[in-house]
């Protein structure tokens, strides 16, 4: 049995492999009101494929389907292949609610039960 394929060949698997992952991910970024794939999020930053993003840069939003998961402030940082990687510089979790502005009690109750 022969493991050489020709170019053609690994090009058409190469090319379904990154669709795959853009079908299978999630995870989105929004940019001055456009939304792009991420392929994949890495320690420092994420990856978009190269065809569908520009050169971002500024504040950016990332979601998981719709729910909001960080505000982050990026820099495109290098091209891999086909594939072109952000590097955050501030990445700022959302929060659920709003901001406290007062310090809880760790020993207070979840809720109070009224009396009738």
């Amino acid at each position: 049995m022969s493991t050489y394929l020709s170019k053609e060949i690994r090009e058409g698997l190469a090319a379904a492999r990154a669709k795959a992952l853009r079908k299978s991910s999630r995870l989105r970024v929004l940019a001055d009101g456009v939304t792009y794939p991420i392929v994949r999020l890495e320690e420092h930053g994420f990856v978009v494929p190269l065809a569908d993003a520009p050169r971002l840069r500024g504040l950016v939003d990332v979601y998981d389907g719709g729910r909001y998961l960080w505000q982050c402030l990026i820099v495109a940082s290098e091209e891999e292949g086909d594939e072109m990687l952000y590097e955050f510089k501030r990445q700022t979790a959302a929060l659920d609610g709003p901001a406290a502005d007062f310090e809880r009690d760790p020993d207070a109750p979840t809720a109070l039960i009224p009396r009738f």
